[in-house]
């Protein structure tokens, strides 16, 4: 799929976004220094900041957590968060590595079925000089789903199905959806927003 860029210039995806995308903060520095202490060149920065982001921070959904975490700070501090705040986590510790970030969505079946509704569910965009963008999606993976960072063939958490209403934005933007913000601030419960998500961007 060719990727719509809501930006043609790299440093608007590099920005801090407070109080969500943030790598001033404690937990965010400490986990940028640790990444660059095992990794020197960007395109192993990036695959450790989406390997943390996929691996050590718990999807809300999967635990059946009722906390809602939507800052990066946050959800890293907590070691849990929904799709969102899992991208919002990756997006930070990358455009803290001067590595740039965008943000994606797709619009998903709920629970597999029509019956169910859609909801958008949130993934990354990256840039590396040697690869141009590509996306990957910090999820987090369980039987059935196997998100991988892969700067040639995505492999992404849901393969997305037209015939079902399902639908893949290109859009690579340079901030979060503002309805899905406005969703993580306003429900009072992770059970409650998996229902009152976006349906579409």
């Amino acid at each position: 799929m060719k990727l719509e860029l809501e930006s043609n210039n790299l440093d608007d995806y590099l920005e801090e976004i407070p109080p969500i995308i943030e790598f001033s903060t404690p937990k965010v520095k400490e986990t940028i220094a640790a990444i660059e202490a095992q990794a020197d060149s960007p395109r192993e920065r990036a695959k450790l900041a989406f390997e943390f982001a996929r691996d050590e921070i718990s999807h809300s959904f999967d635990t059946n957590s009722e906390v809602i975490t939507v800052g990066a700070e946050d959800a890293i501090a907590k070691k849990e968060g929904i799709c969102f705040a899992k991208s919002h986590v990756l997006a930070a510790l990358l455009r803290g590595m001067n590595i740039p970030a965008g943000f994606c969505y797709q619009r998903v079946l709920r629970k597999g079925t029509v019956d169910s509704g859609y909801a958008l569910h949130g993934l990354n965009a990256v840039y590396l000089d040697d690869v141009g963008w590509f996306r990957v999606d910090p999820r987090g993976n369980k039987p059935g789903v196997d998100s991988q960072f892969s700067t040639d063939e995505e492999k992404l958490a849901y393969p997305i199905r037209e015939e079902l209403g399902e639908f893949d934005y290109p859009n690579v933007l340079t901030s979060p959806l503002p309805s899905v913000i406005s969703a993580m601030h306003e429900t009072k419960d992770c059970h409650t927003l998996f229902y009152d998500r976006p349906a579409s961007m």
